[in-house]
């Protein structure tokens, strides 16, 4: 069955002016830059409620490392085609970068189509030369998409296109070249001959063109193809009609043109985007011990020196300085993280550690945690929304919560900042060189002055003075025999028998003796 053909003078938005017809004029290196990132695309094969273009790869989602990308060459517009799922692809655009000019293909009608409803948002910014990026190739590195340009503006070309040779291009289109070398055509998987198919160069899909050009050839194209779509790439076909300079810029790392569409290929480039990063951190003088189990975000910045243990995971925006030790087994999330610091299994999200300080083993930093310089959050602590002062420690088991605790003071093992009243959340305040015993619990909002001791066990409920001690623990009373009149027969009262008897044996003994 034919497909009736369709154009885009009839979609809304279009101009209906005849093509000009094989004018060529020079590119120029000052010439406005605009980017168009293709993100329409339903992603059916993702089997997922979230659009393919937002699942996450590297610390940012597939759409961000996109947008990385062309904002890596400084273009003067960036517009972002969506269409499929357009209000969660939206929300995320004004996150990421709000200046992102958002243009809706209410029906997914191929590359083509998409790229004529990206120019048709530009308004009259519709000059100098213009850069086709995928919403779903995540490993295009901004050098590459900056190379490729200048080659394209450097060779007076009106379109460029990127390419690679693959050992396996099955699935891709083909790039055929004249005996010269220039591109004739680019022929899609579906639509090419045995001959064709057995082109190892393929199309990443990645153009750059003159968009004064293209606004007006993109009207002249069909979708009698396999698939009823208008084809992007059969610009190339209509710049060579016209006699127009068409060329390739091949790259050697084919890698950077690879999209995702399932699962299984994100997580296979996902492997492949760490594997990068941890090396180049590396190669600028961190230590990785073993870099098949640690986990480094994109924009994760790592001073000299410092020494990443096994297991370890450092997400999001993460800093952290020069000579610190993280992990092993540990997760950080928007931190930052001192020149010297220690952070040892540890799990913490949006919270400071600083210079010199500790934390670990099995810590869990909540937001709003700042460990002030060679502090200490030790082992099973808890930290949320709580700022030690310099020198400061919680060594052991204990829950800090919305805390105040000063410089070089002391928090005994077994202390709970109770900060929930059932209703709000209040501060404790524990002073600078304060010591504070074990098995403390603060009822907040409560304050322990500067240099003032608590007692074991004690329950503080009242502000505590300056250089005060403060108890509440009422005297210790012992009832001998107890076990024995409660709890007969038990292990424990068994055990106590023994011991008492085994007592009196010893007095004896000691008795008898001259």
């Amino acid at each position: 069955m034919r497909i009736k053909r369709r154009r885009f003078d009839s979609y809304p938005g279009s101009s209906s002016d005849p093509c000009d017809g094989g004018r060529e004029g020079p590119v120029s290196d000052q010439a406005p830059t605009t980017v168009i990132v293709l993100a329409a695309g339903g992603g059916t094969r993702m089997r997922s409620k979230t659009m393919k273009v937002l699942h996450p790869l590297a610390g940012r989602t597939l759409l961000g490392h996109a947008l990385h990308a062309a904002r890596g060459i400084s273009p003067d517009h960036v517009v972002a085609v969506i269409g499929n799922q357009r209000e969660q692809v939206a929300e995320h655009l004004a996150q990421v970068d709000p200046d992102v000019v958002q243009a809706v293909q209410e029906e997914q009608l191929g590359t083509g189509h998409a790229v004529a409803v990206g120019l048709a948002a530009l308004g009259d910014a519709g000059s100098g030369t213009a850069v086709v990026l995928y919403g779903d190739v995540p490993l295009l590195e901004p050098e590459t998409l900056a190379a490729f340009v200048s080659d394209h503006r450097t060779g007076g070309r009106t379109l460029s296109v990127l390419t690679a040779r693959v050992e396996q291009p099955a699935g891709y289109g083909r790039v055929l070249r004249a005996a010269d070398g220039s591109v004739t055509a680019i022929v899609e998987e579906r639509d090419a001959t045995d001959e064709q198919r057995a082109v190892d160069e393929i199309n990443s899909g990645i153009l750059a063109f003159d968009l004064a050009w293209a606004q007006e050839a993109l009207r002249t194209i069909g979708n009698d193809n396999a698939q009823g779509e208008y084809y992007l790439t059969d610009l190339v076909g209509v710049a060579v009609s016209e006699g127009r300079s068409v060329g390739a810029f091949q790259i050697e790392d084919a890698l950077q043109t690879e999209g995702v569409n399932t699962r299984v290929q994100l997580a296979r480039l996902a492997t492949e985007a760490n594997r990068r990063i941890v090396e180049r951190h590396m190669l600028a003088g961190v230590t990785v011990v073993d870099p098949a189990t640690t986990w480094i975000d994109a924009d994760v910045s790592i001073g000299a020196d410092t020494t990443v243990l096994p297991g370890t995971q450092i997400l999001g925006a993460t800093s952290i300085g020069e000579d610190a030790v993280i992990g092993p087994d540990s997760t950080l999330l928007d931190m930052e993280v001192g020149d010297g610091a220690s952070v040892v299994r540890t799990h913490a999200s949006l919270s400071v550690v600083e210079a010199g300080a500790s934390t670990g083993p099995f810590t869990y930093l909540r937001p709003g945690t700042t460990v002030g310089p060679g502090g200490k959050l030790g082992a099973f602590v808890e930290a949320k929304n709580t700022r030690l002062g310099a020198g400061a420690k919680v060594p052991h088991l204990s829950y800090v919560g919305d805390g105040d605790i000063g410089e070089g003071a002391n928090v005994g093992a077994g202390t709970i900042f109770a900060n929930y009243d059932g209703v709000n959340k209040n501060r404790t305040r524990i002073g600078a060189h304060a010591r504070t015993s074990s098995n403390n619990t603060f009822v907040a909002p409560v304050t322990v002055g500067d240099g003032a001791f608590t007692g074991a066990g004690a329950t503080i409920r009242e502000d505590v003075p300056p250089g005060a001690l403060a108890v509440s623990a009422g005297s210790q009373r012992t009832m001998e025999g107890w076990v024995a009149r409660k709890r007969p027969g038990t292990p424990s009262a068994e055990a106590a028998s023994r011991a008492l008897a085994e007592h009196e044996s010893d007095d004896d003994v000691q008795e008898t003796t001259p």
